[in-house]
């Protein structure tokens, strides 16, 4: 991996389990200052590697640069000498213990963030925004595209959320089981989009970003260790992550192009993974409890089986029960295709056309789809509006290719 590469692919792994850790030392009244020292160890990764070269162990190199970096914030920093160090024994204080980058206390760190963030004082959508910037260093926009809402929205929700961490007197502290339980659903909600997000990038250049898949589904891996956290939702969820997950590499060409479901090279899916989502699936089965996860889950697991006939009779059906439960556009239109396998492309049309969602670059790539069988001309005109609304280039791009296929076959030989 090229050095232009690798910094961003790091950041994107390492810059949250720094702050998590320096977080879990102190607590998140710290929060800006960890978060200042994290961004100031990648700095001076861009600086040092590209005069000395990218060391052998990068992450450890970032580990280490940032423990140098808060010791010498314990030894230079005015406020800490001043409101903090007379308050604490000095002998107390061990910078090498409570700054320590072992994967266990990575691990610790990391959840302990999450619950901590996830907190009931702030609303849902806060604690989840906060989480998905802190924890998975979401942008404003990544944010805004996983609630399918305006940025500027999410600037003002950020603000309101860190402002009650800097008044409220939050800490990372053990929580109660009770409080673990009331906390639960936000964080499996947060692990669910920042999935999501790699699944389907809607906002870098590229459609699938494995490194946010993988590390969604190791913190709900993590999840189902905890005797408090291993309830049926998170197996469900943790099913869902697997079933997708076995797919990603047949769902994009060598050019990272998108490639439809029934096109799909199935010889790339991934046996093991699939395995995984039934094993996690069955485990997801043994309560009453029915979430959005559970149906989702059992969709995905229809995909990944050999088609059938009732296949997708099982996964419209699914989608009608899952529609009750949450209903959003995106799902409208999953459903709208599974309509569409079951009852024709034609009939599809009008389920489409009545969420009348013009502003939504995947509502005409839906019609785009739907009609390219019937009026070309029609297909043609719904992937240009597609085009104009998505900001993903992979996504123009495979659009662009899929329009020109289509003039080609209404004015052959052109």
């Amino acid at each position: 991996m090229q050095q232009n590469e690798l910094i961003p692919h790091l950041f994107r792994t390492e810059y949250s389990k720094i702050i998590a850790v320096l977080c879990n030392s102190f607590d998140l009244t710290h929060l800006e200052i960890a978060e200042d020292i994290a961004s100031e160890t990648f700095l001076k990764a861009t600086e040092v590697w590209g005069i000395k070269g990218v060391p052998e162990n990068p992450a450890a190199w970032l580990y280490t640069v940032a423990k140098n970096k808060v010791k010498d914030y314990f030894k230079h920093n005015s406020i800490f000498e001043k409101k903090i160090k007379d308050a604490i024994k000095s002998d107390d204080i061990e910078t090498e213990k409570c700054f320590e980058f072992s994967n266990q206390n990575i691990t610790d760190s990391q959840l302990a963030m999450v619950f901590a963030v996830c907190n009931p004082e702030n609303s849902p959508e806060a604690q989840i925004s906060l989480a998905l910037q802190i924890l998975c260093g979401f942008s404003v926009e990544e944010i805004a595209n996983a609630f399918l809402t305006k940025a500027e929205t999410i600037k003002k929700r950020l603000l309101r959320a860190r402002a009650n961490l800097r008044t409220s007197n939050f800490q990372i502290k053990i929580l109660s089981e009770s409080e673990i339980k009331l906390r639960l659903d936000t964080v499996l909600k947060t692990l669910y989009l920042l999935f999501n997000e790699g699944y389907f990038s809607k906002t870098n250049n590229q459609l699938i970003r494995k490194d946010l898949c993988s590390e969604a589904i190791r913190l709900a891996f993590i999840l189902t260790q905890n005797r408090l956290t291993n309830t049926t939702e998170t197996n469900a969820l943790l099913s869902l992550m697997c079933f997708q997950s076995s797919r990603l590499d047949a769902r994009t060409s060598d050019s990272g192009e998108a490639i439809l479901f029934e096109e799909q090279d199935k010889s790339l899916w991934n046996d093991e993974l699939i395995e995984k989502g039934n094993y996690y699936l069955i485990t997801a089965c043994t309560g009453d409890a029915l979430s959005k996860y559970h149906i989702e889950a059992a969709i995905a697991y229809w995909h990944t089986t050999p088609t059938g006939k009732d296949k997708w009779q099982h996964i419209l059906k699914l989608y009608n029960e899952l529609i009750l439960i949450e209903h959003s556009s995106v799902i409208a239109l999953n459903r709208a295709f599974a309509f569409a396998k079951v009852y024709g492309y034609q009939n599809a049309i009008p389920e489409v056309e009545k969420l009348n969602l013009d502003n939504k670059n995947y509502y005409h790539s839906m019609l785009g789809y739907l009609y390219a069988d019937t009026d070309l001309s029609e297909a043609i005109s719904h992937y240009n509006k597609a085009i104009a609304l998505t900001k993903s280039e992979i996504e123009k791009q495979t659009l662009g290719k899929e329009i020109e296929r289509l003039r080609r076959a209404l004015l052959p030989g052109i």
